[in-house]
């Protein structure tokens, strides 16, 4: 499970996150809603490692990966990167290699990756479709699903998404929905931000950014009864 307690997150002098708590269990989706520029972001990039936080605590599975000690803020890595899968908004990939070759970065054991090609979840994602072409080739659903393979390398137990269907068609949002849901029927534990409506229908809990705090609301919320809440 992730539990994560009283983060808080600064960029110069302004407070972005001023104290956000959350706790997520095995095979449970978290979505984060609010307005642009809430904090939403800065939240998961801490989760995954790649921000410091000011203070606060981050466990996963009762492990910290973020914890304060001596009145500064300490990472362990080792708990991070074996825990997490990240999505960030960005592109990760690069751009002059193919899919395949993308992935081989990722998936060090050759064997491994074909039979995720070939009957895993990158089998799921429809990335054997298309894992010969250049990234530099392909629409933005393909590049996003394969942003999610290579977070899902060594089948971490946390995912991490950063608006993982923005900008996407319908054909690869429904895609994408499948996968996640699959990966839950796994056990595995999501943490989600969103401004799609249809993404929170997988999700058992649903938070609101408002003001760098988190405030959980009726997960049925949907429309301007949701709007309100930002």
């Amino acid at each position: 499970m992730i539990t994560v307690e009283d983060i808080t997150s600064s960029y110069g002098r302004k407070k972005i996150l001023k104290g956000v708590s959350f706790t997520a269990m095995r095979g449970e989706c978290i979505a984060i809603v609010g307005a642009n520029g809430c904090g939403k972001s800065t939240l998961l990039s801490v989760l995954a490692g790649t921000l410091k936080p000011k203070s606060g605590e981050v466990l996963y599975y009762g492990r910290k990966a973020w914890s304060a000690s001596g009145g500064r803020m300490y990472a362990d890595r080792e708990i991070i990167r074996g825990m997490t899968g990240y999505v960030p908004q960005e592109n990760p990939l690069i751009p002059e290699l193919t899919v395949y070759d993308n992935l081989r970065l990722w998936y060090p054991d050759k064997k491994k990756l074909k039979q995720e090609l070939s009957q895993g979840f990158l089998n799921l994602l429809g990335i054997h479709e298309f894992s010969d072409k250049q990234v530099n080739r392909l629409s933005g659903g393909m590049k996003k699903r394969v942003s999610i393979g290579i977070a899902m390398a060594g089948m971490p137990p946390v995912l991490l998404l950063d608006e993982p269907s923005a900008a996407l068609d319908l054909v690869c949002k429904e895609e994408i929905r499948r996968y996640l849901q699959a990966y839950l029927e796994r056990k595995g534990t999501v943490v989600i931000t969103t401004h799609e409506e249809s993404e929170l229908e997988m999700c058992s809990k649903v938070y609101v950014m408002k003001d760098g705090r988190l405030k959980q609301v009726d997960r049925g919320l949907r429309g301007e009864a949701l709007v309100r809440m930002f």
